[in-house]
């Protein structure tokens, strides 16, 4: 099998495949070892007797060590490249071996019962608060979601944004008829008194505007007058309107209940019950609002709405000194020191978090186990086989290594039970 291109391993893999040269002439050394401890011994133990249990050692050392070669060389490749059955073991199972693992860890992991105790451990409601709680992590939450708002904002279509708020103009402001709406609330308004501030603040504004125009009033009744009337009398004429003027303006302003006042709660009255009906007054309303609010300007005014609230957005969240930007990261803040402080709020937190994870896990566990066998089935049977012997192949060299010393100590211990048994019968 050609051996993963070196670009494609990452540094850690790199440390592996070291690791793994240096096991396997480790354990290659231990049979060669074996090997000529076997040669050297085999011709001797004819000369010298106890050279046969030299030999036995090293004969059983190395059946252990070919044995244990064949066995962990049997679950990458096949040995010596001969196509021996049940060999090649993992990159011939691979998809196979992805299912299993999808399915432990389904049925293991992937489990609400898992799921629910584990979160109740955590207690993820005081951890996100005590982290949330110092404002350099505010900051740095408030700076991500900005970042992540300011980004969805740019890439929104304006057109479409735009057709969107004359689409919700016309079905919720325009659509609907003012009148009913107007009516009910200026109706409220009459019950309630609450016009007499704007009534007082008329009266004061032409009680001023009266005495600082004092002049508008010259002849203003008297050039009405015949010729022949004196002008003293004309005069007079034009002094009496400007006093009686400002009596009435004073006497409206002083009496909560002149007659004015009653003529104008009864006007107002009036109006609103017009425009509750249908009646002129709610028909000039509609044809007002019509006119006023015509398709080209509703769009343009839908435009302008958003361009301004875009671009006010956008440049909030993209300066870290913003209004926007400091009452986000101070409301973070605030969230994680009564997350961290509140028990009541905790297990609030901690019930829902827990329900939703664990409803999530339990409803959807086959999906995402299935992302462990589906990734599996995609990856490469050579570069997978690579892969998984650089993440166990190191100890698999041991285990070659440790069947090298038991097989010698395995091969000494039958030569010498042997050997006293047969030798002593003999």
């Amino acid at each position: 099998m050609a051996p993963t291109p070196t670009s494609l391993l990452s540094p850690a893999d790199r440390v592996r495949r070291q690791g793994l040269r240096r096991m396997k002439a480790v354990a290659l050394g231990a049979l060669l070892f074996m090997a000529v401890v076997f040669a050297v011994s085999f011709p001797l133990q004819q000369a010298i007797p106890a050279f046969g249990y030299v030999r036995a050692a090293a004969e059983g050392g190395m059946v252990g060590a070919l044995a244990d070669w064949f066995a962990v060389t049997a679950l990458f490749r096949h040995p010596l490249g001969i196509p021996i059955p049940h060999t090649a073991i993992i990159p011939r199972r691979k998809d196979e071996i992805g299912r299993t693992l999808g399915e432990f860890v389904e049925t293991n992991f992937l489990e609400a019962g898992v799921i629910r105790e584990k979160l109740e451990s955590i207690g993820v409601a005081a951890r996100v608060g005590s982290w949330l709680r110092r404002p350099d992590n505010a900051e740095r939450v408030a700076a991500e979601a900005s970042a992540a708002a300011s980004g969805i904002l740019t890439a929104l279509s304006d057109d479409e944004v735009q057709d969107l708020l004359e689409d919700l103009a016309r079905d919720h402001l325009l659509a609907p008829s003012w009148g009913p709406s107007l009516g009910g609330w200026l109706d409220r308004v009459v019950d309630t008194g609450a016009h007499h501030g704007a009534v007082d603040l008329a009266v004061d504004s032409i009680e001023t505007w009266l005495v600082a125009n004092r002049s508008v009033f010259t002849g203003l009744v008297s050039r009405r007058l015949p010729s022949w009337v004196p002008s003293v009398a004309t005069r007079l004429v034009d002094d009496t309107v400007y006093r009686e003027a400002l009596a009435f303006v004073a006497a409206v302003r002083a009496d909560p209940d002149h007659p004015a006042r009653r003529a104008i709660d009864g006007y107002l009255t009036r109006v609103a019950d017009d425009l509750q009906g249908e009646t002129e007054t709610a028909a000039r309303l509609e044809a007002a609002k019509a006119a006023v609010f015509d398709s080209p300007r509703v769009r343009a005014l839908a435009a302008e709405a958003w361009g301004t609230a875009k671009a006010g957005l956008v440049r909030s969240l993209g300066d870290a000194d913003s209004p926007l930007r400091r009452r986000i990261a101070a409301a973070l803040a605030e969230i994680g020191d009564r997350l961290a402080t509140e028990p009541a709020l905790q297990q609030r937190i901690d019930a829902r978090v827990t329900d939703a994870a664990a409803t999530l896990v339990d409803r959807h566990r086959a999906d995402i186990a299935s992302i462990i066998t589906d990734t599996v089935e995609r990856w490469d049977a050579q570069e997978t086989t690579e892969k998984i012997e650089l993440m166990v192949g190191r100890d698999l060299q041991y285990i070659r290594l440790n069947g090298t010393i038991v097989g010698s100590l395995a091969g000494l211990v039958i030569f010498t039970i042997a050997h006293a048994v047969f030798g002593a019968g003999g």
